[in-house]
């Protein structure tokens, strides 16, 4: 006699229209998630407007967090081969520039970050930015990025928080703006090298921002530097790669 007195789940069944278009319906769900990056855009803009630079910020990290998940999710569920006619790169590259570079030119600009002639750096970067976005091979199959990525958001929220002279964001900013003209490749979690390593200091690295978003300008100098140890881990990584040929190894657009 058999002593298992459990019940099986009755299995859940689609109708069968419904389970054709539920790759395709899973694949717009995809898209519009990634939309959802525009409304933590207008949300950021409106905490701009109203002078309150920490949630200017936490909107920023929504969109961040946006932008790091929906793509891994969009492979997963084959998004472009299910949605051929929608391209969501293109949503996905409209919502960066904005989240990623506009806004934070703009929260320079609104806080007065930079002053006097240091203003027209902040069109260098939007145009330099513009133009790293345009870039064919901006994303390569090999796992990095051509030129300098456009991380305005983190450059700005620590050149902020560190309240540095005018003076200095200018420079700091036109140089960056610079670099993403020279076609020095950048690492991605998904480049080879060093990757465990790579990762798993960028999760620490997250914890670290958001607890920097939580305290904002009363963190600890410790947290702050400590966070800062990252963006400074992250460009000796990408020189000494460049210097030993590692990432000058021949690619290809990453599409």
């Amino acid at each position: 006699m058999s002593t298992d007195n459990s019940i099986a789940a009755p299995a859940i069944k689609l109708p069968a229209r419904l389970k054709a278009r539920f790759p395709v319906l899973r694949a717009w769900a995809v898209h519009i998630y990634t939309s959802l990056g525009l409304l933590a855009a207008f949300l950021a803009l409106r905490a701009l407007f109203l002078g309150n630079p920490q949630e200017v910020f936490v909107w920023l990290g929504v969109a961040l967090f946006i932008d790091a998940s929906d793509g891994p999710l969009a492979r997963r569920w084959q998004v472009r081969h299910w949605t051929p006619d929608f391209n969501g790169r293109k949503l996905d590259d409209i919502t960066d520039y904005i989240n990623y570079t506009f806004i934070p030119v703009l929260f320079a600009y609104r806080f007065e970050m930079v002053a006097g002639a240091g203003v027209w750096v902040l069109g260098l970067v939007l145009v330099a930015s513009a133009y790293g976005f345009c870039q064919e091979a901006v994303k390569t199959d090999d796992g990095y990025f051509t030129g300098f990525p456009s991380y305005w958001n983190i450059a700005v929220f620590y050149l902020y928080l560190f309240h540095v002279h005018p003076t200095f964001v200018a420079t700091a900013l036109g140089i960056l703006a610079i670099m993403v003209w020279i076609p020095l490749k950048y690492p991605t979690w998904k480049s080879k090298p060093l990757r465990r390593i790579t990762f798993g200091l960028s999760l620490l690295w997250s914890l670290s921002l958001l607890a920097l978003l939580i305290t904002f300008e009363q963190a600890p100098t410790l947290l702050l530097w400590g966070s800062f140890a990252f963006p400074v881990y992250y460009f000796v990584l990408t020189f000494v790669f460049h210097v030993v040929g590692i990432s000058r190894q021949p690619s290809a657009p990453a599409y």
